[in-house]
């Protein structure tokens, strides 16, 4: 696949990328980037929520009522889950949700996603570039030049910027990554995919055979 390559101000500057079939043009497997985008999202819990039991609850243990004769139910606690205020039955604990995902199935999920970007015509190679010094203002400048302002957008640097990241950082529907860190969930979130120039061929190295 063949795609134009745009400079800062959204204008074509006549040079062409071609993007290698080994990971733009595989079918993308959905079934990995499910596994992987659940993986990430599960790594993100806290896992610290934590309701008390009619163990944990202090409240009176004395007998509400006599056992027999009341025609009703017996009750020995007000630390029964039956009870306004008392213990609650079988409530969350404190737990881990991390679970290992292997190594091939998590390039192959990052390839179906780039791929599934490609066959939907949202990637868009940006000419390398920087700023100056940190300025969201410039940031915005850029997006606006791409038509990209109201779009869920995802930047792929091909090493770290600062001056990028946090003139970008701040903004609601921007998200900027490095070819190496990027993640199947920010690719698949992402509406719109602008990749660097030179991040290009950091992608294919990292997913080659």
């Amino acid at each position: 696949m063949e795609l134009s390559v745009y400079n800062i101000s959204g204008k074509e500057t006549g040079k062409k990328v071609t993007l290698s079939d080994e990971i733009f043009g595989i079918e993308p497997n959905e079934h990995v980037v499910y596994l992987d985008v659940k993986q990430y999202l599960a790594n993100q819990r806290q896992g610290t929520h934590k309701a008390k039991e009619r163990a944990e609850v202090a409240r009176s243990t004395r007998k509400l009522k006599k056992q027999k004769g009341t025609g009703g139910a017996r009750a020995g606690s007000m630390k029964s889950p039956l009870f306004k205020g008392g213990g609650r039955i079988f409530g969350p604990r404190p737990r881990d949700y991390h679970f290992k995902l292997n190594k091939k199935v998590k390039s192959l999920a990052r390839q179906s996603a780039f791929a599934a970007k490609a066959q939907n015509g949202v990637i868009t190679v940006l000419e390398d570039f920087t700023f100056d010094a940190p300025k969201t203002k410039s940031y915005l400048a850029l997006l606006n030049a791409l038509s990209l302002a109201d779009t869920k957008t995802l930047l792929i640097l091909p090493e770290d910027n600062q001056n990028i990241y946090l003139s970008g950082r701040n903004l609601p529907k921007t998200k900027i990554s490095t070819a190496s860190q990027v993640n199947t969930y920010d690719l698949v979130n992402a509406s719109k995919l602008v990749i660097l120039e030179g991040a290009v061929s950091k992608i294919e190295s990292s997913f080659s055979k």
